[in-house]
């Protein structure tokens, strides 16, 4: 299957003009994100896969962890002035790109060195996400460099088969803390 373009994920209301736009622009200045979700297969590396996919049209290097190799200092000097990927921040390594603890603290490092980062995580909001992130010992000044926190949410009574897939809210972060950019009106299915 093909990937989905965030045009794509507009057109399937996953997600408003308005917050395609502010995902594009976040991957062009090489901002570094976070996809969050619960449960499973909520979109979040469709989510990240198309944010990247600007950054690649633009040809900026990225390297991902698992894919391209397991050494994240090394992935990290490949990809400087573009995007390290980490497929996700997790405590089962399901995959060589699934980390915990050390290969997350490199990642969030190489963010200093001109190595923007790319990942995801299982948690159903961004304080909760920066909590995972906080157990992985994640240092405050390299963790305040994340600058932007998408969370997803599946929608329907099966996760295995959801009838959508929703941005819930869009976080900007940085040293001063989160703050919400946008979020969807679940009531009346609207984005503000």
């Amino acid at each position: 299957m093909a990937e989905l373009s965030l045009a794509d994920l507009v057109r399937n209301h996953t997600m408003s003009a308005e917050i395609a736009a502010a995902l594009e622009r976040t991957a062009q200045q090489r901002r570094s994100f976070l996809v969050i979700a619960l449960p499973r297969m909520a979109g979040k590396s469709t989510v990240g896969k198309a944010m990247l996919a600007v950054a690649r049209r633009a040809n900026c290097p990225i390297r991902e962890l698992g894919e391209d190799g397991t050494d994240v200092a090394v992935l990290a000097r490949e990809a400087r002035g573009g995007y390290l990927y980490v497929p996700e921040v997790s405590r089962y390594p399901v995959t060589a790109g699934y980390v915990w603890g050390a290969p997350v603290r490199a990642a969030f490092a190489a963010i200093e060195d001109g190595t923007s980062l790319s990942t995801a995580l299982h948690a159903d909001s961004a304080e909760d996400a920066l909590r995972i992130l906080r157990a992985n010992r994640v240092p405050a000044d390299d963790l305040a460099r994340l600058e932007l926190i998408v969370h997803l949410r599946s929608l329907g009574d099966d996760w295995q088969s959801p009838t959508r897939r929703v941005v819930a809210d869009v976080h900007a972060h940085g040293p001063k803390g989160l703050k919400l950019l946008r979020r969807w009106d679940e009531k009346t299915d609207r984005f503000e």
